[in-house]
């Protein structure tokens, strides 16, 4: 199993995480889009999300049918403790390599090149 994660991965379960009782696909989506100013293809998060389910980093369960949907279920997906850890140690390794960096990567990308 993969010791870090994508970016992609990363934003799918920050998103789970907050969202809580309510993190199904669509919700899922819109979620990261507000946050990060992302668009999400439901193709990108439906393939990531069995992805992450198939190496039991989330479970996901269908709900009950519902009316208001023609009677279709929604699949709600939670972090299962192998998935937080891995997102909590990916996130820890990215802010551990970039608290000393973050001064240089903001003044090359204000253009200053000597950093």
């Amino acid at each position: 199993m993969s010791r870090t994660l994508g970016e992609f991965e990363q934003l799918v379960l920050f998103a789970i995480v907050k969202l809580g009782d309510n993190a199904y696909g669509a919700a899922i989506a819109a979620d990261i889009e507000k946050s990060v100013d992302r668009s999400v293809s439901s193709g990108a998060l439906y393939t990531t999300l069995e992805r992450m389910e198939n190496r039991s980093l989330v479970r996901g369960t269908w709900g009950d049918p519902t009316t208001e949907r023609g009677g279709r279920r929604r699949k709600y997906y939670v972090v299962e403790p192998a998935g937080a850890a891995l997102l909590a140690r990916t996130f820890q390794a990215l802010q551990s390599m970039g608290r000393d960096l973050l001064p240089a990567v903001l003044a090359i990308a204000a253009g200053d090149q000597d950093g």
